[in-house]
Formats: C-alpha cells, structure tokens, sequence
C-alpha cells in the first residue's frame, strides 16, 4: 500500500504557534489598546472584494494588480479578489454603507491580506497587517494624529530603538503635476542610462523611479528635480503644519525627498518607519495621504489618510515577549484525586480576578514543578489536605515572574476560601513568609 502523502503548507504561509503567536498577539493588543486611546473605530472587512475595487483603486499597471493579485472567477461570473491591501477596501465601504454622512471617521482593522510574491525574511503571501485611517478630515492635524499615534505604537511595542520616521511631501495637485511633468521631460533626456523597469515606469508611474534601487538609476534619481520646487504656497503650509505639529507632539522624523508615492491619488504627506534591523526590506510601516481615492471608486471628492504595518514585521522586532510559552501564570498543584475538585473551584476563583490558571496533578512532585516551569508559570499554588481534614496552600514563586501578581492571587485565595468554606480572611495564619515561599493555612 502507498504511503500517504501529507499536504504541505502553500508557500508563502506559515503556522504560527509558541513564541510566534504569543508575538504575533502582542502586537495585535497593543494596537487594540492604542487605537481605542485615539478614538479610532474597529472594522471587520469581506476577506474578498470584487476585483474592480483594487484594479481602479491601484491601478492596473501597478505590480499588486498586474503581477500579484489573487484573483479568480466565482461560480456566477464576477472576478473576486483576496484583498491585497485595505485601504481600498475601507474606501469602498465608506461608500457603499453611506458612512459620509459620519465623517470625518477614524478607523482600524487588522487581518490577513494576500499577495503573490517572492517569500523573505518577514515577507510572505498570506501576511497580516494593522490600519488606521482618518477619511473626510482634509486637515494637516489629522496627518500629525496618525503619525502621533504610529510613533506612540511602536514605543508601546518597545521596537522604536533604531527606527527612523522619514517624511515627505509630494504637494497638492497643481504642485504634484508640475513635478511630475519635469521628472517626465528629465528621465526622457536621461533614457539612455535608465533600468528596463524605470523606462517602464517613465510611461506610466515616473515618481516611482525615485526610489529606484537599480544602480543603474540611483544617480540620475538623486540628481532629479525636487519637489520642493515645484510647490505652491498652500502645499507648503500644509507640510510646514505637519512637521510643526510633529514637533510639538515630540515625534522626531528626518526628510526624504526620494519618498514617493507613485498613484496619483496621493497628495501632501508621505511617511514610512524604517529601521536596518530587517535587512533590505527596512520599512515597518508606512502611509500618506491618498485625497483622490475616494473619487477614483465613484465617490465625491474626499480627503483622506491613513497608515498600515506588517504584523509580522513588528513581531520580529520585539525583544522579550512570548519566552516562554506563557500558557498559564498560575499553576495549581495537587497530588490527589481528591483534591480535584477543590483545585478547581480554586481554579475557577482565580481565573474570576482576571489570572490564568490551570492544574497540574499527574506525576511525582518534580515533573508536576517541572511541567508548571515549562508552561512559563508565575506562581505553583500546591493544594495538600492536612489530617484532619484543613486544607494547607503552598505558594511558590517562579523566577519567571515579571508581573508581580503576588497581592492578587492573595486576593484571589480569600475570596475562594470565603465562598467554599466560608473561611474568613481573619482567620489565616501565615506560617512562613520568606524566600519567595508563602505558606497559608487555615
């Protein structure tokens, strides 16, 4: 007979367990808790979108719609899309539900999104962003509020160390388009030394041969002409708002005038996060201010901003978090069948003042500590009933600790021998209280 043959995961995916989920769900938490201090709404977005929604949001000569998009068609005839990217998406929404009628609106999401591309460190194609976006706010407070609170993010992640926000303006329309029509008249007279991809881009997308990483392009982008050049007095003020409004708020950033967004929704504000500690593929999170989106999906015209994050790009900046498997910080010990049910309404008591607990009661006093230490325990809460029938708690702490969870769990055990036994906190006695060992019984 054959052997089976096990199915391997798609390329580009991945299984996340241990370490990897506890990061993953870290960061994830972390933007929950952010998000909700600024006052942005959560959204629960289709996975799938029809494919116009993408191909008149991005473009069709863009690489995500032309190269790297997940598409195919349903069963009634419609081209369906795996979303590659939301802001699209919120876009779409926003018009759809008639939610202009609730702008401006700040809004997240967080998810999985899809791309077909060459898998790296911190690349792949089913991959998991975080979002934020302020539609219907055309004000540059709005840009300083998503920066702010990007900044204030990874910070809270403890990633901020090494990384660098780079700020760029690409200038409101009539600024935009007389720089681009420069950059066009100066690649032209430049074709000769340009890349294959950049003679591609000169028809189509010419901001984008600035940030080129061709060789072969690098000199002739640095010498190309600048925005600043070219923008009007209104634009100026705008970035001039901005970068004011960074420095009050204490967010340190650097110019880059090679930072381009190259879809001509995009006005004002460009901005990613980099850092050298992921190698060539250096941004963590990055956005800018996308004005003509909604007009591009049949909407009226709308200001708008936003940012995204990879989920797995933060995670792997994080020191610290997810060693080891923290599957419980509370462990109760017992070496009897009998106290079982004791040990779980000891359980049960615990887990109501906000503490994860578990049980532990195969093997001998070694593996039970053994295994409790493993889990990543805080605390070993050991359960013994005495002869004549009290019941003794031992508690031992674990070097793990870091949360300091001693005051709660003692709250927690009153409480517990209140309710069961009808025991009063008066009448503990504490036996010995030294070493990390605290001995209570009744």
């Amino acid at each position: 007979m054959a052997k089976i043959q096990t199915p391997q995961p798609v390329r580009g995916t991945q299984d996340m367990f241990g370490e990897t989920e506890e990061r993953f769900a870290h960061v994830v938490a972390t933007f929950e808790r952010v998000r909700r201090l600024y006052g942005f709404k959560g959204l629960q977005l289709p996975v799938i979108e029809p494919t116009a929604v993408f191909s008149r949001s991005l473009g069709e000569a863009t690489d995500v719609v032309s190269k790297e998009m997940y598409s195919f068609e349903d069963r009634g005839g419609d081209s369906i899309t795996l979303r590659p990217e939301f802001t699209a998406g919120i876009a779409r929404a926003y018009l759809t539900n008639g939610w202009q009628q609730y702008a401006p609106m700040k809004l997240s999401v967080h998810g999985p999104l899809f791309r077909y591309e060459r898998p790296q460190k911190g690349r792949y194609r089913q991959f998991h962003q975080i979002d934020a976006e302020i539609i219907g706010a055309a004000e540059p407070a709005a840009d300083v509020e998503l920066l702010v609170m990007a900044d204030q993010l990874l910070k809270e992640l403890g990633i901020d160390d090494g990384v660098t926000l780079q700020l760029n303006t690409l200038g409101d329309t009539q600024s935009r388009d007389a720089w681009r029509a420069a950059l066009v008249s100066y690649f032209n007279d430049h074709r000769d030394v340009l890349s294959e991809d950049s003679l591609a881009r000169l028809e189509k997308n010419p901001l984008r041969i600035l940030d080129s990483k061709d060789p072969d392009d690098r000199g002739v982008a640095y010498a190309a002409p600048k925005i600043d050049d070219f923008l009007s007095a209104e634009a100026s003020d705008f970035f001039a708002a901005v970068t004011a409004g960074l420095d009050a708020a204490g967010v340190a950033w650097t110019r880059n005038a090679a930072l381009v967004r190259g879809l001509d929704y995009y006005r004002h504000t460009a901005f990613e996060f980099v850092t050298d500690r992921l190698g060539a593929q250096g941004t963590v999170l990055g956005g800018g201010r996308y004005d003509g989106l909604i007009e591009n999906l049949g909407g009226l015209a709308t200001p708008a901003v936003g940012w995204a994050a990879g989920i797995e790009r933060l995670a792997m900046l994080l020191n610290g978090v997810g060693k080891p498997l923290r599957t419980a910080s509370i462990v109760v010990e017992i070496d009897s069948d009998k106290l079982f049910s004791v040990a779980k309404q000891m359980e049960k008591r615990i887990r109501k003042e906000g503490m994860p607990c578990g049980i532990i009661s195969e093997g001998n006093p070694k593996k039970r500590f053994d295994r409790a230490k493993k889990l990543g325990t805080d605390y070993i809460l050991t359960l013994n009933e005495n002869a004549d029938g009290s019941f003794a708690f031992g508690v031992k702490r674990n070097v793990l600790d870091r949360y300091k969870t001693t005051g709660r769990l003692n709250v927690a055990l009153k409480f517990y021998l209140r309710d069961v036994f009808g025991v009063s906190p008066t009448d503990w006695r504490v036996v010995s209280h030294g070493g990390g060992t605290l001995k209570l019984d009744k």
